[in-house]
């Protein structure tokens, strides 16, 4: 990152919409709980885990990109740990003035040691409580079914989920390997998550093309999506997306590593903010992709050629599109539209005004 711009992204207020519980973890946590659990890693020292995990490289596919879940779920099949890491996740978050953070995962993952699902969200919950309790930071929580499940799994999650809405769960998402499976054999689920009152977010557009979006949208019913990056192959769907403002969760740096786009300058962000779209900026994987909410805006800036006042916008955005109680959103927005309007005249020093 810039050393001169660094401090605006830092200071830029930022919702992280898209953030997956058990990609994000801390590497020395990961080294950590491992030790505690007797669980062999490729090595103990963070550095060397790094490389031997390749976290942060490119990948051949999503599927690839996926490995490295094994490892990290590994050592996540106990309350202590999940409520642990979830504390970690929303500190980190906070330390680059992340305001609002929405935490994703799939319970049915952490069950192999005998938790219950309802056990699972509720030690993420505890722990995000406590980083709300310490540092104000607030959240959401989406419970995700994964496409490979069966229906019935599906519909377990969907339950379960339920009754923690307004009590930290915000909706409900289907994630997984997308080019391999469909969404459609989770449709009665995602009816149930609905009548239940979840809002849905579906990943979509991301391994698969535009077809998986439009079955997002209409068979599952989203009102959020997913990556979403393909949406460009299919004039009509991009075109539906805009009228209907469906709010995008673009993950660059997972969305190159991935092979989902070429590399930054294909990303379709710059396009979708300058058509109008509610684009938003998100990590997906701290971990697993090596990165954070500011560098993915400095990435935004410096090799997707976004403006400082695009860069404001896509800010808002995330706070705009947030699964939040409607008078917590305006308060929010109140606050965060006061801050953009500071940051969008801020210059480098002794030098010109960066381009809008």
């Amino acid at each position: 990152m810039n050393e001169i711009l660094e401090p605006w992204f830092l200071e830029l207020p930022k919702a992280d919409l898209h953030c997956h519980l058990d990609g994000s973890l801390r590497i020395q946590t990961l080294v950590d709980l491992a030790k505690e659990q007797n669980i062999p890693l490729a090595s103990h020292s963070p550095e060397e885990l790094k490389r031997a995990l390749k976290l942060g490289m490119p990948c051949e596919n999503l599927a690839d990109y996926l490995r490295v879940f094994s490892t990290t779920l590994s050592v996540l099949q106990d309350a202590a740990s999940l409520e642990r890491i979830a504390f970690e996740l929303a500190e980190d978050a906070h330390q680059e003035n992340v305001g609002y953070l929405e935490v994703r995962y799939s319970p049915a993952l952490h069950t192999e040691r005998g938790m219950r699902l309802d056990e699972v969200v509720e030690a993420v919950l505890r722990g995000l409580g406590r980083a709300k309790q310490k540092y104000g930071i607030a959240f959401g929580v989406i419970v995700c079914t994964l496409r490979h499940f069966p229906l019935e799994t599906s519909m377990a999650l969907a339950e379960v989920a339920g009754p923690f809405l307004g009590k930290g769960v915000v909706a409900f998402d289907l994630a997984g390997g997308e080019a391999q499976f469909p969404g459609s054999p989770h449709k009665l689920a995602f009816e149930r998550a609905l009548q239940l009152g979840l809002p849905i977010t579906i990943h979509a557009g991301e391994a698969a093309g535009a077809d998986s979006i439009r079955e997002a949208l209409h068979m599952l019913k989203a009102c959020r999506l997913g990556h979403g990056v393909r949406l460009v192959e299919d004039v009509v769907v991009e075109e539906e997306v805009l009228k209907r403002r469906i709010p995008l969760e673009c993950c660059p740096t997972s969305n190159v590593q991935t092979a989902a786009v070429a590399d930054m300058k294909s990303h379709p962000l710059k396009r979708f903010i300058r058509q109008g779209m509610c684009a938003t900026l998100n990590t997906d994987n701290r971990l697993v992709s090596d990165t954070t909410l500011s560098r993915e805006y400095a990435r935004a800036y410096f090799e997707m050629g976004l403006s400082i006042a695009e860069l404001c916008v896509v800010a808002r955005n995330g706070f705009e599109a947030a699964f939040m109680e409607e008078k917590q959103k305006e308060q929010m927005l109140a606050f965060v539209d006061e801050r953009l309007l500071r940051l969008s005249a801020w210059q480098e020093p002794g030098k010109p005004p960066l381009p809008t």
